[in-house]
């Protein structure tokens, strides 16, 4: 018989920028009977879920809930707004951003790349994946289309690949600044509820998101957010859809429903999810977030060895990119780091496979998890040779002790 389970004894430290690790209230829920997705007791669930991610996105405008990866809510964001040969202008910020524009061009969708111009020592082969939007690019380029030709701006909010968070607002002001009538479409996958997002205050039009990584669920459940501009654009939009049309969902969304079958005990591991997250109160999962981020870093910056993201305005409080030294493989490293300590880092992608590793602080996470990682690494450096500058682990641990957190635990009265 096969063995799935390769972690036989204590806790595999899932480090990775998701999927994050699942709590155990949240895998209690899934384990619910399932239920009659046309019953009542369906429709109550519905309802509160729907109305729970409203509140996560920060909007009051409809929320699709996807039984598919964000990958799928990607091209519903594109098929239910855009028509055949429509350009788009897209921002690479890193690797999804990339595979965001590949996708557009499969769908018969004229793809644009901005991208920030510079030279960088460390990654010079691509300098433009560690800077956030430059948000008067996307003006200026705007400006130049008087013809209104472009239908959207695609940008990633926290760019997985790369530990940047890009400022989105800024882009809806650019946007207008220009007076340009494009769509605004946001991927923040990896960056709803645990990086503060506004899809109503920022103008968002259309915000694509996932369940695997702030939501603390399994893969599974993708999301978009939408405005009534995106409403208005779908009716005139020509990519052919099924599936991802939002019209039907959204209509039998009124009373709880799908228009197909949904992921039933996905649904109930997102109600819980909701309930923890709401609970603990929105503004408190960034404070934790931001201040895990920092001890974080703490570390890396005693090492003596670069964080991928170059601009410290925009560090990820969702993860770290940190750039091995020269002659160093980060994917050795990395098999070096699971092996022996039974943590699992995030591997680089695209332009930087082999060149750096990425550390997740995120979700279902606390001071000590993250202390441990921060040891596993530099167990792992120091075994691989790395000459380090000093202890990340103190670093972490006395930015930890000196940084209380926002909420202290409940004390038994």
């Amino acid at each position: 018989m096969l063995n799935l389970d390769f972690h036989p004894t204590g806790r595999h430290f899932l480090q990775i920028p998701g999927p994050s690790p699942v709590p155990d209230r949240i895998l209690r829920a899934m384990s619910l009977p399932t239920i009659d997705h046309r019953g009542p007791e369906f429709g109550a669930l519905g309802l509160k879920v729907l109305a729970g991610v409203r509140e996560i996105f920060k909007t009051r405008h409809p929320v699709i809930i996807y039984p598919a990866s964000g990958t799928g809510a990607w091209e519903a964001a594109l098929a239910n707004t855009l028509s055949p040969g429509d350009h788009v202008v897209m921002y690479e910020t890193g690797h999804f951003a990339t595979l965001w524009s590949k996708m557009a061009t499969r769908l018969g969708i004229s793809s644009e790349f901005l991208a920030w111009k510079g030279s960088d020592e460390h990654l010079p082969n691509a300098p433009s994946w560690r800077r956030g939007v430059q948000a008067d690019l996307i003006e200026e380029r705007l400006r130049k289309d008087p013809e209104h030709r472009i239908k959207a701006v695609c940008v990633v909010h926290n760019e997985t690949s790369t530990g940047v968070t890009s400022n989105i607002a800024a882009v809806r002001k650019a946007i207008d600044a220009a007076r340009h009538p494009a769509l605004l479409m946001v991927d923040t996958i990896s960056g709803l509820a645990s990086a503060d997002f506004r899809h109503d205050e920022w103008g968002v039009d259309v915000t694509v998101s996932g369940s695997q990584k702030g939501l603390m669920l399994p893969p599974g459940i993708s999301f978009n957010a939408i405005s009534p501009r995106a409403l208005e654009a779908m009716k005139s939009a020509k990519l052919p859809r099924a599936f991802w049309a939002w019209d039907e969902i959204v209509e039998m969304n009124e009373s709880g429903y799908w228009p197909y079958t949904p992921n039933t005990n996905l649904l109930y591991g997102l109600s819980e999810a909701l309930d923890m997250i709401l609970g603990e109160g929105l503004d408190n999962v960034f404070a934790r977030h931001e201040r895990w981020a920092s001890g974080v870093r703490a570390a890396v910056n005693a090492w003596g060895l670069p964080i991928q993201c170059a601009d410290a305005s925009v560090y990820s409080p969702v993860l770290t990119g940190v750039i091995t030294p020269p002659g160093v493989d980060a994917d050795a490293l990395r098999r070096l780091i699971y092996e022996r300590f039974d943590l699992s880092l995030g591997t680089g992608l695209g332009k930087l496979k082999g060149r750096m590793f990425r550390m997740g602080h995120l979700g279902d996470s606390n001071d000590l998890t993250l202390v441990a990682m921060v040891a596993g690494v530099e167990m792992g450096l120091k075994l691989a040779g790395v000459k380090l500058a000093g202890s990340g682990v103190q670093a972490t641990m006395d930015h930890f002790a000196s940084h209380a957190a926002t909420v202290a635990l409940q004390r038994a009265a």
